[in-house]
């Protein structure tokens, strides 16, 4: 099992430390991480949150799927690969 955790539902005034004084509670965070728009610097809406074990990661997964933290109902499961994208050159997009 992964220690990457994917943390969905976040209100945008959830900071980086909110974060890992969530998942603290329940293991050693070893990074915590959210996603930002590259153009606007604003926050997306989601993040990552890396716990130091398996057993570490399934305990929040257990204790804070469907939790409320800032007023919403949080999403955690556990981080999946990213799926590569068609690399696009820009024209021919129509």
């Amino acid at each position: 099992m992964n220690t990457k955790l994917f943390v969905g539902n976040l209100s945008f005034n959830t900071t980086e430390n909110d974060l890992q004084d969530a998942f603290a509670a329940h293991g050693t965070v070893v990074e915590a991480n959210l996603m930002v728009d590259r153009t606007t610097g604003r926050p997306r809406g989601f993040g990552f949150v890396t716990m130091s074990t398996p057993e570490e990661a399934q305990k929040a997964i257990d204790a804070l799927n469907g939790a409320a933290l800032d007023g919403r109902n949080l999403t955690v499961n556990i981080a999946r690969p990213r799926e590569e994208r068609p690399a696009t050159s820009g024209r021919n997009r129509y």
